[in-house]
């Protein structure tokens, strides 16, 4: 006979339901992060530093790069990030969201909440060091 109190494999219905609105929100707030990063990128010219002297000009050059390269990688980093997110809606469609990829048991809700496109458990996270 199965036990009754066997370790779910695993999550209902109305948890995945609940995970799927907190990935809703994260990327509804991921893509808006975007836009102002790409905007920011596309208009960084236009931030009124015209009357300035040439070699201030010649010295905000050099640190606007940095931050046009910054802003650049963090762009990037949002695009992952919301690519991320789509994914786990994916799982969360085929019923294997919240499962760890190495160790095939659910991942702790805690964590999930926390960092919803996690594919690891904590302890397999961990255990890649």
């Amino acid at each position: 006979m199965a036990k009754e109190n066997k370790e779910k494999t695993r999550y209902s219905d109305a948890e995945l339901e609940e995970f799927r609105q907190i990935i809703m929100d994260k990327l509804e707030e991921a893509k808006v992060d975007l836009e102002l990063l790409k905007g920011s990128l596309s208009h960084s010219d236009d931030h009124g530093t015209d009357d300035t002297g040439r070699s201030f000009n010649m010295m905000e050059d050099g640190s606007e790069t940095l931050s046009r390269e910054e802003m650049a990688q963090l762009a990037a980093r949002q695009e992952k990030f919301i690519q991320n997110l789509q994914n786990a809606l994916v799982r969360i469609e085929n019923k294997t969201y919240g499962i760890c990829r190495q160790t095939g048991k659910l991942i702790r809700k805690e964590r999930l909440r926390l960092v919803p496109h996690a594919t690891l458990s904590i302890e397999a996270k961990n255990a890649q060091g």
